[in-house]
């Protein structure tokens, strides 16, 4: 379990002061047992508009694969600024990864949503392999991936 401290700065930052009260959030991924190398994962929030908010967390570490999560790499335009602090190893076929992070609370039940961009090298890539509103509703119940990612639930 890995506890991201810079993940706070880069989301509390885009809420007005007022409403940027973080509280603790757990992401657990479980992979599919897909057959091939370890999966590159980008975690990143888009606003009501679709447009990007933030990165929570990066998946591995070869910055030359980072490409292949296309719609992080369009929204941030691949800037290692972005992931700076918040990246781990890639996730192995069946494996689950849990991150432990603070996110602002002013980022549910506000029409922001939770993406995870997918890749694994010699496969296909899997933008937008989930893509789940922040919602209080919605924490706990698990939400199936399209092609790498067997299930993804949030909790409080």
């Amino acid at each position: 379990m890995k506890t991201i401290l810079p993940a706070i700065a880069l989301v509390t930052a885009l809420t007005l002061p007022a409403l940027a009260e973080a509280r603790p959030l757990k992401l657990t991924t479980t992979l599919a047992n897909y057959g091939g190398d370890g999966a590159y994962l980008a975690f990143y929030v888009t606003n009501a508009q679709g447009a990007y908010a933030g990165s929570l967390w990066l998946a591995g570490r070869k910055s030359k694969y980072y490409s292949h999560l296309s719609g992080w790499h369009r929204a941030t335009g691949g800037n290692p600024a972005e992931i700076n602090g918040i990246t781990g190893a890639s996730v192995g076929a069946g494996r689950t990864l849990e991150i432990s992070l603070d996110l602002a609370d002013a980022l549910f039940d506000a029409g922001y949503v939770l993406h995870v961009d997918a890749a694994v090298e010699d496969m296909r890539d899997s933008p937008n392999e989930i893509a789940i509103p922040l919602t209080s509703a919605g924490a706990k119940t698990p939400v199936r991936g399209r092609r790498y990612i067997s299930s993804l639930a949030y909790s409080f």
